[in-house]
C-alpha cells in the first residue's frame, strides 16, 4: 500500500475488511491501540494495531492511514445510508477544512474516493517552511483526534458545525496550558512552547476557557481519556514528572471522572512511549524543536518580505494606524489590545498578497513579531530614528 499514490483508501478497505474487523468495536475499543502507535500523541511511529503491513512508510503516510482508519471505525459503528466517502466529504466540507481554489475545483476530480484522499492529505499537510516537521507531529497532528470525535458526533446527530471543533479545542487548550503551567520554574523554552501550542490551534481565541468550565464541558469517557493523555504528554516536556505535575494529573483524572487505573495508565504509557521511541520522537519540549522553529521561521520571513517588498510597502502606506503601532513597538512594549490590532491588520494585508498566505495558517501568527521586526527595512528612514543601513555599519 502506498498512501502517497491514488487509490490507497480503496486498498485499505480491501486489506482491512471494516465490517469484519471494526463492527461492534467502536473507538473506545481501539483507543489504546491509537495511543500505542502514537496517533494520539501526534507522533505516528506505527500503523494502528498493525492492521496493514508497514513497508518503510514515512510518518506522514502512517498518519494518513491512522486518521483514515479512525474515521472508518467511527463510520462502521454508526447507522447511515451514505457511503464512507460521502460522509467524510460532507463532514469536512461542513467544517470548512476543504476550501479550494477555483482552479482546483475546475481541474480536480469529482470522484468521491479521490476527494476524500485529497481531504485527508490536506488535513495533515503543514508547510515545512512554517513549522518544522518534528514540531508538526507533536501538536498539529496530535489534534487530529478532534476530527475523529467530531466526525463520530456528526454520524450520531447528522449535524456538525465549527462550534463542536471549537468546543473540543477550547477544552484541550485550557487543560494542556494548565498542565504546562504547573511547572514551578519555567524556562524561556517552556514559555515558547506554550506560545507555540496556543498558535497551533485551528481557532484562535482572545481568552483561554476557564479550567473548571473546560472540565465540565468534557462529556464522554473517550474525550476525557484523550484530554488526560494530552496532559500527560505535556508533563513530559522535560523527560520527567515532578511532584506538582503528578498531583495535577491525579487531580485531573479525578475531575474527569476517570479511575485511578486510567490515570496511572496515561502516565505510564507516555513514559513508555518516549523511552521506546526516543530515537524517532524527540520530546515535546526539546530545545532544538523550539529553537529550530524560530530560526527557520526568521529566514523564511525575511525571504518573503524581500520578495514582496513593493507590494507590502504599498499596502502598509495605506494603513496609518498600523504604521504608528509598529513604530511604537520599537521603543516600548505594546498592550495586548495594540498587539491584537497589529495582528488583525497585518493578516488583512496578507490576504491581499497571495504568497504571504502562509501567515494565515494555524501557527502563522507566531511569525508576526518577526514580520514587525523586518518591516522597518521597507519604510523611510524617518520611521526609525535609530536605523543604521547595512552599508553604514
Amino acid at each position: 500500500m502506498n498512501p502517497s499514490a491514488s487509490g490507497w483508501i480503496k486498498k485499505l478497505f480491501k486489506d482491512v475488511n471494516p465490517e469484519k474487523t471494526f463492527k461492534n468495536k467502536d473507538l473506545e475499543v481501539f483507543y489504546t491501540d491509537f495511543r500505542a502507535c502514537g496517533f494520539i500523541y501526534g507522533s505516528n511511529v506505527a500503523i494502528v494495531d498493525d492492521l496493514v503491513e508497514n513497508k518503510d512508510l514515512e510518518a506522514d503516510e502512517i498518519c494518513k492511514l491512522n486518521l483514515a482508519t479512525a474515521l472508518l471505525i467511527a463510520y462502521t459503528n454508526h447507522q447511515t445510508s451514505q457511503d464512507f466517502y460521502t460522509e467524510v466529504d460532507t463532514f469536512y466540507n461542513k467544517i470548512n477544512i476543504t476550501k479550494t481554489s477555483f482552479l482546483q475545483d475546475l481541474l480536480g476530480s469529482k470522484n468521491s474516493e479521490d476527494k476524500v484522499e485529497r481531504i485527508i492529505n490536506k488535513r495533515i499537510q503543514i508547510d515545512d517552511n512554517l513549522i518544522d516537521k518534528s514540531f508538526n507531529y507533536f501538536i498539529t497532528n496530535a489534534l487530529l483526534f478532534v476530527d475523529v470525535l467530531a466526525f463520530r458526533n456528526y454520524l450520531k446527530t447528522g449535524k456538525v458545525t465549527d462550534d463542536i471543533i471549537q468546543k473540543y479545542e477550547a477544552v484541550i487548550e485550557s487543560i494542556v496550558l494548565n498542565t504546562l503551567n504547573t511547572k514551578k520554574n519555567k524556562t524561556d523554552y517552556d514559555n515558547s512552547l506554550i506560545n507555540l501550542f496556543e498558535q497551533s490551534l485551528r481557532y484562535q481565541r482572545d481568552t483561554v476557557l476557564i479550567f473548571s468550565e473546560a472540565i465540565n464541558t468534557v462529556d464522554t469517557n473517550l474525550f476525557a481519556r484523550y484530554c488526560l493523555d494530552l496532559a500527560a504528554m505535556a508533563t513530559w516536556t522535560d523527560a520527567k514528572i515532578d511532584n506538582e505535575e503528578e498531583t495535577f494529573l491525579n487531580n485531573l483524572g479525578e475531575k474527569l471522572n476517570l479511575s485511578q487505573d486510567e490515570t496511572n495508565e496515561a502516565s505510564k504509557t507516555i513514559e513508555n512511549f518516549y523511552k521506546t521511541y526516543r530515537k524517532k520522537v524527540p520530546l515535546l519540549g526539546s530545545k532544538n524543536i523550539v529553537k529550530t522553529f524560530y530560526d527557520n521561521s526568521s529566514n523564511m520571513v525575511l525571504k518573503l518580505i524581500k520578495r514582496n517588498s513593493k507590494r507590502l510597502t504599498k499596502e502598509l502606506s495605506e494603513s496609518k494606524e498600523l504604521l504608528v503601532l509598529i513604530s511604537q513597538s520599537t521603543i516600548r512594549d505594546l498592550s495586548k489590545g495594540e498587539q491584537k490590532k497589529i495582528q488583525d491588520q497585518l493578516l488583512d494585508i496578507f490576504k491581499s498578497v497571495p504568497s504571504l498566505a502562509i501567515f494565515l495558517l494555524p501557527g502563522g501568527a507566531l511569525l508576526l513579531p518577526l514580520v514587525v521586526k523586518f518591516i522597518p527595512k521597507l519604510l523611510p528612514s524617518a520611521f526609525d530614528d535609530n536605523r543604521i543601513d547595512d552599508e553604514e555599519e
